[in-house]
């Protein structure tokens, strides 16, 4: 500090001044490096993707979405490389001296090594997941039950954002179940229930014209990679036969595909009369048509009858709310 002092003396200005100029031409070089290195990193990332592609028959999209994530990465670590030793000239320029901050900071290196495990296992699993090439920016993907779209891949976080616009921030240690919901390719899988009186064969064939029709469009057709699947009967449920099928898209395509899939496949079932059922359940009672065990059952069939009745107005609310009484002898028409 003393010696700074003794450089604002008169007779020491000029010292002071080229001091201050080689500072600011060390900052003025750093960010210079590191726009530099930012556009070495993009042109060399446009690089290997023509060369993956003509190599492989990987999609141009998945193999830029990788150099992309990969990209990012290298740029981080160039930056704080470049402005790290850029910071420890301009320390030892101004007259500081860095050897023992640079072993200080090797012993804390250490140091938070083994108080900071966790952000060790984060680094580490980060590392993992670019070079594994498993996310990359823009992938849709369900980390621990949470699903949205990869907007950063950190070395010590991921970040997602929600369908509702909500950013989800793991911790790269933390991902124990992780989805890739569009790597390469995706399919839409579409259940279709209609009723039990249908003809299957029939529904199928109507369902491989719609995909089909979605297939031409304009404006679907290029999502789509393949023609569509009709996997067959699936079950037999409680109120519906359920026929699966599937349609190939591009990633993360399938649910704006999906939806239109499925407003043309109710238009045409309507068309074609082919009913899809609601949800629904018979009840069917014994004994109707003898004469019935208990007389309390009797009674609570009757009014179970006469208020459906009222219900549907054929029968004044009042004559629902007294029934006859069991035992009588005349009846009301």
């Amino acid at each position: 500090m003393a010696e700074w002092l003794k450089l604002f003396e008169p007779q020491n200005m000029t010292e002071l001044v080229v001091k201050l100029l080689r500072i600011a031409l060390i900052l003025l070089a750093a960010g210079i490096a590191s726009l530099l290195a930012n556009r070495l990193v993009r042109l060399t990332r446009r690089q290997v993707v023509e060369v993956m592609r003509r190599r492989t028959d990987t999609q141009e999209e998945e193999l830029d979405k990788r150099a992309r994530t990969v990209g990012r990465l290298l740029t981080r670590l160039a930056g704080i490389l470049i402005w790290s030793v850029a910071l420890l000239m301009s320390l030892r320029e101004a007259g500081f001296d860095v050897m023992p901050l640079l072993a200080g900071a090797g012993i804390a290196g250490v140091a938070i090594g083994f108080g900071a495990q966790s952000l060790v296992r984060d680094v580490i699993s980060g590392l993992f997941l670019i070079v594994e090439n498993q996310i990359r920016v823009h992938d849709v993907v369900r980390i621990n039950g949470v699903t949205g779209t990869v907007e950063e891949i950190n070395l010590r976080t991921t970040v997602l954002r929600g369908l509702d616009g909500a950013v989800h921030i793991f911790p790269n240690g933390t991902i124990q179940t992780l989805t890739n919901l569009s790597r390469e390719y995706s399919y839409y899988v579409a259940d279709i229930g209609v009723a039990y009186k249908e003809d299957v064969d029939r529904v199928i064939e109507v369902i491989r014209q719609v995909g089909e029709e979605l297939r031409q469009d304009p404006e679907f057709g290029p999502l789509i990679l393949e023609p569509i699947q009709v996997l067959g009967l699936e079950q037999f449920a409680e109120s519906s036969v359920v026929i699966r099928s599937r349609l190939k898209t591009k990633p993360g395509q399938q649910w704006l595909v999906g939806r239109e899939f499925n407003r043309r496949l109710k238009k045409r079932f309507e068309a074609a009369g082919i009913q899809i059922p609601f949800p629904h359940r018979t009840l069917q009672l014994e004994g109707v048509g003898t004469r019935w065990s208990s007389e309390l059952k009797r009674e609570e069939l009757r009014q179970m009858i006469l208020d459906v009745l009222a219900e549907r107005g054929l029968v004044q609310p009042e004559a629902s709310a007294s029934p006859p009484k069991i035992g009588d002898q005349g009846t009301s028409r």
